[in-house]
């Protein structure tokens, strides 16, 4: 394949590991990782509610991986709730698991934006080590791409079988009962996602690039070729 067209694949993949690396870093901040709305149990079974009467008993909540808030609804009206993973619900969740997940964000940071420069450095500069040529291509984006994977098995796991939306509900209640009654996952979760399937594409963008066409103009037999050539 020409240079040229190397360095358009190159950069292509560079610019996405980078879009990848701030998009995780922004979706580590909000509280847009799950929504979903909490039912008061024991107000709805006092009085017996059905129907249309369900709506005064549920709340909303929502959270990312260190705060969020939820409105609890008993039969008087919304009451908002500001908290706090750190260090306020730190007891009550599965707190290994919150963190491997917040770890695992980080390092797919750290390795979107080294993949990013690596990209960047096959378009523009000259490999001169195997880690600045296909094989280190190929591990950052192995590496982010797995933690990707990783993060989302995490914290679907920590969601849907520890119950993370009920533990959250029923912090500091000691009358009232609430119980889940629905829960979707929100767009910072998709984002890691979306980040995960960008730096599979990576992968394949480094295989193509090393693709040599039938149609291909042949090289003049007098050309140098070496550390100006990519080394693909």
């Amino acid at each position: 394949m020409p240079a040229q067209q190397k360095k358009l694949i190159f950069c292509t993949a560079g610019v996405l590991s980078l879009a990848c690396a701030l998009g995780t870093a922004a979706a580590l901040g909000t509280q847009l990782w799950v929504r979903g709305t909490v039912l008061c149990t024991t107000g709805a079974l006092l009085v017996n509610a059905t129907g249309a009467e369900l709506h005064k008993f549920i709340g909303e909540i929502q959270y990312g991986l260190f705060s969020g808030q939820r409105v609890r609804q008993c039969g008087l009206g919304g009451r908002p709730f500001q908290f706090s993973f750190f260090p306020d619900l730190l007891r009550i969740i599965p707190a290994s698991i919150h963190v491997s997940v917040i770890l695992f964000c980080t390092v797919l940071i750290i390795f979107a934006l080294v993949g990013a420069g690596f990209f960047m450095f096959n378009a523009f500069g000259s490999p001169y080590e195997t880690l600045h040529g296909p094989v280190g291509l190929y591990l950052w984006s192995f590496i982010a791409c797995s933690c990707g994977c990783l993060i989302m098995i995490l914290f679907s796991s920590e969601v849907k079988i520890h119950h993370l939306s009920e533990k959250i509900a029923n912090f500091k209640e000691g009358t009232f009962t609430f119980k889940t009654h629905s829960e979707q996952f929100a767009n910072s979760f998709w984002t890691i996602l979306v980040c995960s399937l960008v730096h599979f594409l990576n992968a394949l963008l480094i295989r193509f690039a090393g693709f040599e066409f039938p149609f291909s103009k042949p090289k003049d037999s007098g050309r140098i070729t070496g550390a100006v050539d990519l080394m693909y």
